[in-house]
């Protein structure tokens, strides 16, 4: 599986936008920086993958190791139940290392439902399941009070949101109403019924999918919910090898789960996951990089995109300044690395961006994606 191809900077159509000169190659393929030590996004000194490392070890190497052996073991439950995938993989686990949540997009039968409920198998906490639909309530995904005649008490009654890991299935199906009883579950980590708090459990994760090919009662997500997803993850059709290996599961028997049991990690295994991706290592070059890759989205930064105004309405928000940084770090980890590196900022940058950027209509009406306007702006901007 593949992210869409990547476009020159320059070749976004009408309204034009493309970089400042910078006299370097193009941004790299989706899913994937430039290998360490290769060329820069923006030319100038290219800095040593180690000169970004702390002085000292930031995770000492017990620590890795324990964290590789989870990730691995997350790895393989997903990869025994999906076939291909592989950003899809990468992202749902740096998503759950991150403590994020994902929004999956895709027509049907490309395995989003199926991947969400791979993760949450791989996990031993809770997992809930939510089929959105029109007459969906609020009531019925955060709880409810329930009056008991016998004592003449109000009862509370949660809902299916206190789970470690909830999968929104058709997430654009359910109401406004609905939608924005989602939005404290998910910034804050928890939910009001009858004026009382309850705090949802530790880790707690949401996986959304929606179809983008089907509008007939649905309803778009506001911005301000997009924004609450670390990630936006578009699925594609799998390669020939991967559909064939798909029919042999099915003859096999084992296209639902696999025939023998795969192993768990522990909500404790989790929490530990998210303890080291916050030890990871950021150094101040990369911070500013950060920066000046999210400034640049909003018009401005250090080398800013030419007409890029004319193409994209809202830049990224400072949310997207701490989700950049903190994929990075996840990503850092599951490479086993104590610190981040450019390349790390760039690996998962579709993924982190597409839904943060407002484009204008005259944008949409030329078939521009969000993806070209990414890679415009990471070829704009030097790496340090």
């Amino acid at each position: 599986m593949s992210n869409p191809p990547s476009q020159q900077p320059g070749d976004l159509g009408r309204p034009a936008v493309s970089p400042a000169p910078s006299g370097s190659s193009a941004a790299s393929a989706p899913g994937a920086g430039h290998p360490a030590g290769g060329p820069a996004a923006g030319g100038g000194p290219q800095r040593r993958p180690g000169a970004f490392a702390p002085s000292g070890p930031a995770i000492s190497p017990t620590d890795l190791e324990r964290s590789g052996a989870v990730i691995s073991t997350i790895s393989g439950v997903f990869h025994s139940r999906v076939v291909g995938q592989e950003n899809l993989r990468l992202t749902l686990v740096a998503a759950l290392a991150a403590g994020g949540h994902v929004l999956l997009e895709s027509v049907p039968g490309l395995a989003k439902t199926t991947a969400a409920s791979a993760l949450a198998s791989s996990i031993t906490g809770s997992f809930a399941r939510i089929q959105c639909t029109p007459d969906l309530m609020p009531n019925d995904i955060i709880g409810t009070q329930i009056f008991n005649y016998g004592s003449g008490t109000f009862t509370t009654q949660l809902g299916p949101v206190h789970a470690n890991v909830v999968l929104l299935d058709e997430i654009n199906r359910s109401s406004a109403k609905t939608q924005s009883a989602m939005l404290e579950a998910m910034q804050e980590r928890q939910t009001s019924i009858g004026g009382e708090v309850y705090r949802l459990p530790e880790p707690f994760m949401v996986l959304a999918t929606q179809n983008p090919i089907e509008e007939e009662g649905t309803y778009v997500l506001p911005e301000a919910q997009m924004d609450r997803f670390l990630m936006k993850e578009i699925l594609t059709y799998p390669r020939p090898a991967e559909e064939h290996e798909i029919l042999d599961r099915s003859t096999a028997g084992s296209l639902t789960g696999p025939r023998q049991a795969v192993g768990t990690v522990t909500l404790e295994d989790v929490r530990f996951l998210q303890a080291m991706v916050d030890q990871v290592y950021v150094d101040p070059a990369v911070k500013r990089y950060i920066i000046d890759l999210i400034f640049t989205t909003r018009g401005s930064g250090p080398r800013p995109v030419p007409n890029l105004t004319q193409s994209v309405r809202v830049g990224a928000s400072p949310r997207g300044s701490l989700a950049l940084m903190r994929v990075a770090q996840a990503h850092a980890l599951l490479q086993g690395r104590d610190y981040v590196t450019p390349d790390d900022v760039r690996a998962m940058r579709y993924g982190v961006l597409r839904h943060r950027l407002v484009l204008t209509f005259d944008a949409l009406a030329s078939g521009i994606r969000p993806e070209q306007i990414i890679d415009a702006v990471f070829h704009a901007v030097p790496m340090p």
